[in-house]
């Protein structure tokens, strides 16, 4: 069952990896509904989350190319930039948004787990017995 899914992933990473960027600029400016507080801790797992999911399509997009050790760092380092220019944007051209480096480090935090567990999962570490 688990692999027609993950077949389906992986031909299709590339768009995956494309839509969950767009999801992720269109959602970081519009107005959401939500009562403002200074620390919301949603807002960071929310951020943690999108920047979880964004690296690891990236990565799974990235996959079969050569050289692809080389490429991780450029993945790690597009959403990482991605992330910081959608926190300036916020502060500079909306005004029901807010830039912040807790957000930026939520959005860190996510893609580093993702890049861990994208390498323990291809390295088959969980599924050894």
């Amino acid at each position: 069952m688990l692999l027609p899914i993950k077949n389906l992933f992986e031909r299709n990473a590339l768009y995956i990896a494309v839509f969950f960027t767009v999801i992720i600029g269109i959602l970081s400016f519009i107005s959401m509904p939500t009562e403002k507080m200074s620390l919301s801790f949603s807002d960071k797992f929310s951020h943690f989350f999108a920047y979880f999911f964004l690296t690891t399509a990236w990565l799974y997009s990235i996959k079969g190319y050569q050289d692809f050790q080389k490429k991780i760092k450029y993945v790690f380092l597009g959403c990482f930039i991605y992330g910081i220019i959608i926190e300036v944007l916020q502060d500079a051209i909306t005004s029901h948004r807010t830039g912040s480096i807790l957000d930026i480090l939520a959005n860190a935090v996510g893609m580093i787990l993702a890049m861990i567990i994208f390498h323990l999962f291809e390295k088959k570490i969980f599924l050894k017995r």
